[in-house]
């Protein structure tokens, strides 16, 4: 029986009772058993009447990556990390094991850094955990290197290789071939042309300036202020003529944005008139800062970006004086104030309640120049022990701009004085990995939190910190904090081995984390040394295959 197969298709979607194909005969019983058989005789000849395809073209051929393999012992740690990457373990009671999932991205910073290709055999699990978690994605492409790009060709669910481009694989360059970043940002994605404006401002900022201005006045709205705020990359006097222009814009928060940027260029046409408009308003009398904020936002006010409409709860005039003077240039200041030292003007008395608006102003004005000199003044150290802690606008902030070792020292400062509850953002912000003495200081006040019967899930934060940013050789110290203490008459019930836990956790994290780097330096790690019998930790061997862990209390 030679049946189409069109008439098989409808009659099993109709049901037989309403379409018969030809040759089906019998009740409503053995007419579906006959569709059935005919179906089945139908495939078998549709496959062997099948028709070979047309071979695909073959595909090229990888870039070589010419970079040093990992040893051995490092590529079994990355396996393992890649494969526990979806366990669990961050869900509920974390116990005292360490969390892998938040030490893949450690591991594959310092792989970076030392220089190595990733295993081709990984790479399929390494690009479907970058895929998984937008945090890993630069250091895990820049291990993955040229066959990242290559394999992402060839499958679509890694195609966000393709769009992030050779930034993580070569140190920022545009591409290669001539006309390449004229065609990519002609054709190419929104995020691909985010991306390669960033890799050329990296490379050649008049260039990326360049290929922006060809196609501003034809871009969206939303994705000219992405665009612009690419800028912030190489931003220099060279792109004044360019903001400028869009202090033009149609869109609102492109015309801030580019006031914004210009705000940054001290000798910009823009911070001159904000630098006139913040002198009119403050001037220094013979009791102090007086300070006279505006009256009303006139129109060429809103071109350089003041924004008339103030937040809910603030008041007009506060709102224009703050962004006038947070816009002005630091160097206005001292030459208003008889030469004063940051220092010196931050000591001023400001007259009339006007210091915490304008103090914040100044705040904001450093962190955008980046100005380490008033980040310091409006800092000033640490407070003292018996002091209230009264910060002047984001403290993490100003200490951003501070050098590495100076910004630890006064955070190590800090947290001696006044423990842990207000450090998290401070603690952020400190170069990894902590100093000796910031190290210190942290366990120091955990232990002093312990002992005093504090919640143990409230440092959780601080916790998480200290297990990717603490030095490795802290592990004995706190590994002497492991054995469980006894519970403090008022603390929380079961907090004594909550916290047990947790520095259990902390020491296998350190320990673990010294293992890793030994193991990528293709050296052997050291022994710990002996932990209390309550704590004990051993420490993994090279290419073990299951993580360390803490003792039991």
């Amino acid at each position: 029986m030679n049946v189409r197969w069109d008439d098989l298709v409808g009659s099993a979607l109709l049901g037989t009772e309403r379409r018969r194909p030809p040759g089906v005969v019998g009740d409503a019983e053995e007419a579906a058993a006959g569709l059935l058989d005919a179906a089945a005789s139908g495939v078998v000849r549709r496959r062997a009447g099948a028709r070979p395809g047309v071979a695909g073209e073959r595909p090229r051929m990888a870039a070589p990556d010419l970079r040093p393999e990992l040893p051995e012992a490092a590529r079994r740690r990355l396996a393992m990390l890649l494969a526990d990457r979806t366990g669990d373990g961050s869900r509920g009671r974390r116990g005292a094991a360490p969390n892998l999932t938040e030490l893949l991205p450690q591991w594959l910073a310092a792989a970076r850094q030392e220089g190595y290709a990733a295993p081709p055999d990984l790479l399929p699990a390494l690009l479907d955990a970058a895929r998984a978690r937008t945090d890993l994605r630069a250091d895990a492409l820049a291990l993955a290197g040229p066959r990242a790009l290559w394999l992402a060709e060839l499958n679509p669910d890694w195609k966000f290789a393709l769009r992030a481009g050779h930034g993580g694989v070569t140190a920022g360059g545009a591409p290669e071939e001539p006309g390449a970043a004229e065609r990519l940002w002609e054709e190419g994605l929104f995020a691909e042309r985010v991306s390669l404006l960033t890799r050329l401002r990296l490379a050649d900022p008049s260039a990326a300036l360049t290929l922006l201005a060809s196609t501003w006045r034809s871009e969206r709205a939303e994705d000219r202020l992405m665009f612009l705020d690419s800028l912030r990359t190489g931003l220099s006097a060279a792109d004044e003529p360019f903001l400028d222009e869009a202090l033009s814009d149609r869109s609102r928060n492109v015309r801030a944005t580019a006031a914004e940027l210009l705000s940054a260029l001290p000798d910009s046409a823009l911070a001159g008139r904000m630098a006139a408009r913040a002198r009119s308003c403050v001037s220094l009398g013979p009791d102090g800062i007086t300070v006279e904020a505006p009256y009303a936002c006139d129109p060429a006010m809103e071109r350089d970006g003041v924004a008339p409409k103030p937040p809910s709860g603030r008041g007009e005039r506060s709102w224009w004086l703050g962004q006038l003077v947070d816009t002005a240039p630091l160097s206005t200041w001292p030459a208003l104030f008889a030469g004063r030292t940051p220092e010196q003007i931050i000591a001023l008395p400001v007259l009339d309640d006007w210091q915490p608006d304008l103090h914040a102003a100044w705040c904001r004005a450093a962190v955008r120049q980046r100005d380490p000199a008033w980040a310091r003044a409006l800092l000033g150290p640490p407070p003292a022990p018996a002091a209230p802690v009264a910060a002047v606008g984001d403290p993490a902030k100003l200490l951003s701009i501070l050098p590495a070792a100076e910004r630890a020292a006064w955070v190590a400062d800090f947290v001696a004085a006044h423990g842990l509850a207000d450090a998290f953002q401070m603690l952020g912000v400190c170069a990894v990995p902590w100093s000796d003495r910031l190290g210190r200081a942290v366990v120091d006040a955990l232990d002093v939190a312990r002992d005093v019967g504090s919640y143990p899930w409230s440092f959780s934060g601080v916790m998480g910190l200290a297990e990717r940013c603490l030095d490795p050789a802290a592990a004995e110290q706190v590994a002497v904090l492991s054995a469980a203490a006894e519970e403090p008459p008022d603390g929380a019930p079961g907090a004594s081995t909550y916290w047990s836990e947790a520095f259990q956790r902390l020491t296998g994290t350190l320990r673990l984390r010294a293992v890793m780097l030994a193991e990528l330096r293709g050296r052997a790690p050291a022994p710990p040394h002996p932990a209390p019998r309550e704590a004990a930790v051993p420490a993994p061997a090279p290419g073990a295959s299951t993580p360390a862990s803490g003792g039991t209390a």
